[in-house]
């Protein structure tokens, strides 16, 4: 009698809050697509506080989402040896680049290949971290935490070092890696901060072998003391993140300013205040998932076909109301000044954010049957590709 292959075990935990991650990367993206161009939602002198919150809750995306693929990765020794998952870990970096230098540029973001403007986000970083990471799974878990903690805990110390070397864009200053009249390439992501969040992600994935109450702990004390951590440094003003906070004109707005901190590249202050809280929230849904968060779960099964197909979505939806308001589309498809990313925008162009928040609410529920499919895809078959999505 043949035997059907077993279904994989998931943690639910790790995938309800990296269906979180997945679902405020939307609001992210949304309000990139519909917001005011002019907006910076980061500049106290002319931010409001909704704005500030709706681009800082989406400030937990990437460190969450670089912590779990270290995590992971861990996870994934328990079906693949050192050496299979080593190279997995590198085939799977070297696709993630792809995807972010052709796919999501070119289907995605802009709707076009001129490349005249190429930024360089997340996918990117990642595929980094994860070729990194390859080579690390060969070292002792404590050493890979120790090496990630240190890059961490020390790369703010370069900050004032100014060399003018690509090496150094890619490693450390967020830039332009390239500027030609024709062609731009811009690092959004330095990479030296983003591989040391995967690394202690890899370690900390050791504690999901452990039983669930010492787990529990663990999650409880570490989260307290990164975000306490991240209290007392931030008030101390004196190390850790590029921007100093200060008084302003009102008590909430001297909040604002104190988590007001640096995410290109991320400083250690943005990592604690980011990370802490992430810990927590594994910590709070590690025994039970409430009722209310698991439609997440199935963002979290299926994190990169979400990715890949979100964007795209967002940028259909903004040319079907380009059409409507404008009788014209042609914008949509131009690429853009720097300042201007993702897409060159009409004259006026730009929504309020109860409709940026509406948006993202339709472009959430229509991809949750898509990805509830894909999803049970991977759960009952096995096939090799399947684990690059």
């Amino acid at each position: 009698m043949e035997v059907a292959p077993a279904k994989r075990v998931r943690l639910e935990s790790i995938d309800v809050v990296r269906g979180v991650i997945m679902i405020l990367m939307a609001l992210d993206h949304t309000r990139d697509f519909f917001g005011h161009p002019s907006d910076n939602p980061t500049n106290l002198a002319t931010t409001t506080a909704a704005l500030f919150f709706t681009r800082w809750i989406t400030h937990f995306c990437a460190p969450g989402f670089f912590l779990l693929t270290g995590t992971g990765s861990w996870l994934a020794r328990r079906r693949r040896s050192t050496r299979e998952l080593s190279l997995f870990l590198l085939t799977r970096g070297l696709w993630l680049i792809f995807l972010e230098v052709v796919v999501t540029r070119g289907f995605g973001w802009q709707f076009n290949f001129d490349y005249h403007l190429t930024i360089l986000f997340i996918l990117w970083a990642l595929g980094w971290a994860m070729i990194v990471l390859a080579g690390l799974v060969f070292l002792p878990p404590s050493v890979v935490a120790a090496f990630g903690l240190v890059l961490i805990a020390t790369h703010n110390l370069f900050d004032s070092v100014q060399w003018s070397n690509p090496l150094w864009t890619i490693l450390h200053v967020n830039g332009q890696l390239i500027a030609t009249p024709r062609y731009s390439i811009y690092i959004a992501y330095p990479l030296i901060p983003w591989v040391g969040v995967t690394a202690v992600g890899y370690a900390l994935g050791q504690i999901y072998s452990w039983p669930s109450e010492r787990r529990r702990a663990f999650l409880l004390r570490a989260g307290a003391i990164v975000a306490t951590l991240f209290i007392l440094l931030r008030g101390l003003n004196v190390y850790g993140d590029p921007s100093r906070w200060g008084t302003q004109k009102s008590a909430l707005f001297t909040v604002l300013s104190f988590l007001n901190t640096t995410k290109y590249p991320p400083s250690l202050l943005f990592l604690l205040m980011t990370l802490g809280p992430t810990l927590l929230f594994l910590c709070a849904v590690d025994a039970h998932t409430p009722k209310f968060l698991r439609p997440a779960l199935i963002f979290g099964k299926a994190p990169m076909f979400y990715y890949l197909l979100h964007i795209p979505l967002i940028h259909l939806l903004a040319i079907a109301f380009c059409y409507a308001r404008y009788h014209q589309i042609h914008w949509m498809f131009q690429s853009p000044a720097l300042p201007f990313f993702p897409f060159t925008p009409p004259p006026g162009w730009g929504y309020s954010l109860p409709v940026v928040y509406l948006l993202w609410a339709v472009v959430v529920t229509t991809l949750y049957p898509v990805c509830r499919w894909f999803a049970g895809v991977r759960q009952r078959r096995t096939e090799w590709w399947l684990s690059y999505f």
